[in-house]
């Protein structure tokens, strides 16, 4: 047989071994995949968070509702407050970056029409009793990815400002290495070869060696992104879903403006870059010598740029998918849930009714049920369970308006605006006390109230950063300010003056403990009327502080509520 011909089938059976590996490895992802997703959904989420990760994420929010926006969102103060962080993590199973800054955004974005909250309930409702099409449509998510940099949105608009190459170096040896082949290898192929060998050397060191290669590396995961959600969304054009046709249409109008850069982009990166794709291992060759990522940079750069709507739309679209994905999720691991249920405000006060309400950060949460209708003052000892409590309605009035689920066995209230002032610090970096931080804060409340809108606000310890008489004084005029048709005001206090005060204007409710054993035990159990006892001074006993100490604090108090003067001490 003839030597050359024998060189030629060898290499076609290694190139033919070479790709079925690369079908079998690509079969075995695939099968791995499927394995986690199955195993992952409906149980909490395997994710580890780095420091700074959510703060990443949370910049597509930004960028979408930040600035002159006039949605409401849940402010800084009122997420921070919450803990929505770990919740939006709990909730967090995508498995792509466009799905993870859409939950993200959906969370700190709550809607006030039905029409809205029942289009994000159905989208997941349809992933959650649809396994074949959620699993597929997973498989396709994944293909997107998350990017290693946060939110995508950065990734992939940071093309908008990304600088140009100059290329005139790498024409002229492209044109040295074309002669060198075209001309000089026909006439002397020795002197030919050698010439084309010494040039690709020097162009691999030009490669290696030069600035432009590295500008351009700068921006290789921006396209690489971009061309992996293009490439998935020419899949998901296969799909014929009626539930998820209004997606598929914005991402059939988000990726036609990139016919022309796919082409351009192939000797630039590829949306497989670093998965063991045998094309691109060759083109990794070929732009070493050739340089024709460097030269085709400046074209690419000019399809992408300009076209900052349309990528917005391709990552609200499939993060859309995602988000509502994760969902279904959440709803699975829940063990009570319900969807919420919507009355329209027309006037009188404002009611919130809810059974069998539990905290979803809890692993062994107590329930409670609540009708407020106006205010409600809640009172209590140190650790009863006030704070948690005051959370779990804010946080469900969220989950509520965002992804149509709530953490209890029903829930029922109008449309609300959600904010809160409890964990506030000193600011620092801005040189302001904590009451400072906190009157500000309770003054934003008071501005929102002023717009006659169905308003939910909680607030813990009113002025705690103040002295006794002044906290008194001025939080009761406060929250009595609140105490609007249209506001749902909850506050909870260690001043049971107020419950005093307030009365007629706030329902009183507490939570009690009972102390056992030298123990302080804790029901957690909402109970109606204002709190009756107190633990301060009982803890000290139960941690074993003096007991002429404690005896002496008991008296001092004793003596205060029946004089109303405090004794001096003498040394």
């Amino acid at each position: 047989m003839n030597p050359y011909i024998t060189v030629i089938l060898w290499a076609a059976v290694i190139v033919a071994l070479f790709i079925l590996l690369i079908v079998r490895d690509n079969r075995k992802r695939k099968k791995l995949l499927l394995n986690k997703i199955r195993r992952v959904y409906g149980n909490v989420p395997e994710r580890e968070y780095e420091p700074g990760d959510i703060e990443k994420i949370s910049h597509y929010f930004y960028r979408k509702c930040g600035g002159n926006n006039k949605k409401f969102v849940i402010d800084d103060i009122t997420w921070n407050d919450l803990d929505m962080d770990s919740v939006y993590m709990m909730v967090n199973q995508t498995l792509s970056s466009p799905g993870e800054d859409v939950l993200y955004a959906m969370m700190r974005t709550p809607v006030f029409t039905q029409e809205e909250i029942d289009k994000r309930d159905s989208l997941s409702e349809f992933f959650r009793t649809h396994q074949a099409e959620r699993e597929q449509m997973q498989w396709l998510l994944f293909q997107v990815g998350k990017t290693r940099f946060g939110s995508l949105s950065d990734t992939i608009l940071a093309l908008e400002s990304a600088p140009v190459v100059s290329p005139g170096i790498h024409l002229a040896m492209l044109a040295a290495l074309i002669l060198s082949l075209a001309v000089v290898l026909p006439l002397s192929p020795l002197h030919g070869f050698f010439l084309f060998f010494i040039l690709s050397i020097t162009n691999i060191s030009i490669y290696y060696g030069g600035k432009d290669r590295k500008l351009v590396e700068t921006y290789l995961d921006c396209f690489s992104s971009l061309l992996r959600m293009l490439g998935a969304a020419d899949q998901m054009e296969a799909v014929d879903w009626p539930e998820v046709q209004e997606q598929m249409e914005r991402i059939r109008e988000g990726k036609k403006s990139f016919s022309r850069l796919r082409k351009r982009a192939v000797f630039l990166t590829g949306k497989n870059t670093g998965t063991g794709d045998p094309l691109q291992m060759i083109l990794d060759y070929v732009r070493m010598v050739f340089h024709v990522d460097i030269l085709t940079y400046n074209a690419t750069l000019r399809e992408v740029q300009g076209k900052a709507d349309k990528i917005m739309l391709l990552i609200d679209s499939i993060g859309e998918l995602d988000a509502a994905i994760s969902i279904a999720s959440f709803r699975e691991l829940l063990v009570l849930s319900c969807k919420p249920e919507f009355v329209p405000y027309t006037g009188g006060k404002i009611q919130l009714k809810t059974e069998d309400l539990y905290h979803p950060l809890i692993s062994e949460p107590v329930a409670n049920s609540l009708h407020a209708a106006g205010g409600t003052l809640v009172t209590g000892s140190n650790a009863s369970g006030k704070s948690t409590f005051l959370k779990n309605i804010a946080v469900n009035s969220i989950l509520a308006q965002t992804i149509a689920t709530c953490t209890c066995a029903s829930y029922r209230a109008p449309f609300l605006k959600v904010m809160t002032s409890m964990a506030l610090r000193d600011d620092l970096s801005g040189g302001e006390s904590y009451f400072i931080v906190e009157i500000k804060s309770l003054k934003r409340i008071l501005d929102e109230s002023r717009k006659k809108e169905p308003l939910l606000c909680i607030i813990d310890e009113v002025l705690r950063g103040t002295n006794t008489i002044e906290r008194i004084a001025a939080s009761s005029r406060i929250l009595k300010e609140l105490s609007k048709d249209w506001a749902l005001p909850f506050a909870a206090t260690h001043d049971i003056e107020l419950s005093y005060i307030l009365e007629g204007i706030y329902e009183n409710y507490h939570f009690e403990e009972e102390v056992k054993d030298n123990q302080v035990i804790f029901n957690y159990l909402l109970q109606k009327g204002r709190a009756t006892t107190r633990n301060a001074i009982k803890l000290l006993d139960v941690l074993g502080y003096d007991a002429r100490l404690v005896q002496d604090a008991r008296k001092a108090a004793s003596d205060f509520e029946h004089t109303g003067v405090w004794k001096p001490m003498h040394s």
